[in-house]
C-alpha cells in the first residue's frame, strides 16, 4: 500500500503475505458473530420460499439476539475455525500479493494505473478462492447450522465436515460454489483493496491526514461501504448455493434466477446490513492491523539485522 514513512523500511512480500493472512484472523475474531447473522438472514428468504419456516431472524442484532436466546453464544461463532484457517490461506493470498501483482501489472512503475490495480485485484481474488474454496464451504455450512435442542449436529467438527463432505459430495463438494465465489472475491478485492488504496493516496496526497490510524481507518470505512454495495448480490447467491442439499440448484445461475423469480430482486440484497457492519468494521480491525504488523515486523527485521 502507498504512504510508508520515511523512517520505515518498506516491508517485503513475505511480510505483506504473513502480515494479511494475521490481520485477517483478527478481524474474524472480531467479526465472527456479524458474520454468523449474514449468512443466516441470507439463507432465511430461501427456507420461507419454500414454505419450510415462518421469518425467524429480523434484522442483525435481532437475528444475533435470536441465537443466542435458542441456541446459545457459543452459536455466534459456529465455523471459527474454518474461518481462522480461511483467513490464513486467503487474505495472505488476496491482500498479501495485491502490492507484488500491482508492480507485475504496472511494470514496476511506483504510480500503478486504475487498470493495473484493478487487474491486480481480480488476479489474487481468483487465486485466492482456488486455495481456502473448502475452508469456505465449511465455514458457512457451520454458520448456516441451527443446533437443535437434542445436541444433533451435521458435522462433529472441522475436520469430520471435510471429510464428510469428500465422502458425500465428492471431492467436488469442497469446492461447491466456486464459481460465484470467484466472482464474489475478483469483485470484493477489486472495490475493497482498489478503494482504500486510492482513498489513502488522497488522502496523503491532499495532506488531510498523516499515514497512521486515522487515515487507515477513514480508507478503510470507505473501502468497506463500496464493496458491501458491489458484492452483496453475488455474496447472497454464493451463501445459498455452498449451503444448499446435493441437487438442489444445478449451478449458480439456477440459485440466482430461483432467488429472483421467487423472492425478487430485494432477494440479492438480503442481510445488507450486516453485511455492512461485518465488512466495514472487518475492514476497519483488518487494515489498521495488516498496516501496523507489517511496520512492527519490518521494525523487528531491522532491530535484529542492527541490534546495536
Amino acid at each position: 500500500m502507498v504512504g510508508i514513512k520515511p523512517t520505515d523500511l518498506a516491508p517485503t512480500a513475505t511480510v505483506k503475505f504473513f502480515g494479511a493472512g494475521m490481520a485477517g484472523c483478527i478481524a474474524d475474531l472480531v467479526t465472527f458473530p456479524l458474520d454468523t447473522a449474514k449468512v443466516r438472514l441470507q439463507i432465511q428468504g430461501e427456507s420461507v420460499a419454500q414454505g419450510a419456516h415462518v421469518v425467524k431472524y429480523r434484522g442483525v442484532f435481532g437475528t444475533i439476539a435470536t441465537m443466542v436466546r435458542t441456541e446459545g453464544a457459543r452459536s455466534l461463532y459456529n465455523g471459527l475455525v474454518a474461518g481462522l484457517q480461511r483467513q490464513m490461506s486467503f487474505a495472505s493470498v488476496r491482500i498479501g500479493l495485491y502490492d507484488s501483482m500491482k508492480q507485475f501489472y504496472s511494470r514496476g512503475s511506483e504510480n500503478a494505473s486504475i487498470v493495473a490495480r484493478l487487474m491486480a485485484g481480480c488476479t489474487t481474488g481468483a487465486m485466492a478462492v482456488a486455495f481456502a474454496q473448502p475452508t469456505d464451504v465449511v465455514k458457512v455450512r457451520f454458520q448456516a447450522e441451527v443446533r437443535l435442542a437434542d445436541g444433533v449436529r451435521r458435522y462433529n467438527g472441522t475436520m469430520d465436515a471435510y471429510r464428510t463432505i469428500a465422502r458425500d459430495e465428492g471431492v467436488r463438494g469442497l469446492w461447491k460454489g466456486c464459481m460465484p465465489n470467484i466472482t464474489r472475491n475478483a469483485l470484493v478485492n477489486c472495490t475493497e483493496l482498489v478503494t482504500y488504496d486510492l482513498i489513502k493516496e488522497l488522502i496523503l496526497k491532499y495532506d488531510v491526514m498523516t499515514d497512521n490510524l486515522p487515515c487507515h481507518f477513514t480508507a478503510a470505512i470507505g473501502a468497506g461501504f463500496c464493496t458491501t454495495i458491489v458484492a452483496s448480490p453475488v455474496d447472497v447467491v454464493k451463501t445459498r448455493f455452498m449451503n444448499s442439499a446435493a441437487g438442489q440448484y444445478n449451478s449458480a445461475m439456477k440459485c440466482a434466477i430461483t432467488m429472483m423469480t421467487k423472492e425478487g430482486p430485494k432477494a440479492f440484497y438480503k442481510g445488507f446490513v450486516p453485511s455492512f457492519l461485518r465488512l466495514g468494521s472487518w475492514n476497519i480491525v483488518m487494515f489498521v492491523s495488516y498496516e501496523q504488523i507489517k511496520r512492527a515486523m519490518m521494525r523487528a527485521h531491522q532491530s535484529w539485522e542492527s541490534p546495536f
